[in-house]
């Protein structure tokens, strides 16, 4: 890899860039997009009591402006490993229009401090078939009703920790898939655009694999 493009708020960028980006400056060229909540496509106004961010999918839709080439998607607070980043490394350096994404296996991301979020995978033919959501598990199990249930899963299940490999026509059905998100969730204050959606839509409508 070489460029880094930070993505964050203007609120910690002074901060962030003497702490952090001074010194990845050193080793490899850094840029920075800022995520606010009132970066949204032409005719769509933030409401004033938005908060929440606008999840993954936007966080990168911001990038667009910046990134022109392949390119890799990492989670600031998640640890890959550096087999991880030389496997999609590898992949992106192909001549593909393809996408793809570094699994891991469940049982192996888990942590003693609370939930986690992950993209549960569905593997068919060797190939991502789809990519669901779950924003709360816990032990190898997840709750949709904020714990009045459980529904367990294999500790072996897949899942994604949003380390994707994308080429750069992934921002133009971002953004056609913001602007339909937005027309049915923007007065909702905790709805997020989730990357993992965008993937499990191309998939489902045959225009990715």
């Amino acid at each position: 890899f070489t460029k880094v493009v930070f993505v964050i708020k203007h609120a910690i960028e002074k901060d962030f860039k003497a702490i952090i980006g001074k010194r990845i400056e050193k080793m490899v060229k850094v840029e920075y997009v800022f995520q606010e909540n009132d970066v949204l496509p032409e005719n769509f106004v933030c409401p004033e009591d938005r908060v929440k961010p606008w999840g993954t999918a936007h966080a990168i839709l911001c990038c667009k402006d910046v990134v022109k080439e392949p390119f890799a998607v990492v989670n600031a607070d998640d640890f890959y490993g550096r087999s991880a980043f030389k496997k999609i490394a590898d992949f992106l350096k192909q001549e593909t229009k393809d996408y793809c994404m570094v699994g891991f296996r469940l049982v192996n991301t888990l942590t003693e401090n609370g939930y986690v979020s992950r993209g549960v995978c569905e593997i068919k033919d060797n190939k991502l078939s789809s990519v669901t959501e779950r924003t709360k598990i816990v032990d190898c199990k997840y709750t949709e009703d904020d714990g009045e249930s459980w529904t367990p899963m294999s500790p072996d299940t897949v899942v994604s920790m949003n380390l994707w490999g994308f080429m750069p026509d992934i921002f133009g059905y971002i953004e056609d898939g913001f602007k339909e998100f937005l027309s049915k969730n923007i007065n909702v204050p905790k709805s997020e655009y989730y990357l993992p959606s965008v993937v499990s839509s191309l998939i489902e409508n045959g225009e990715k694999q």
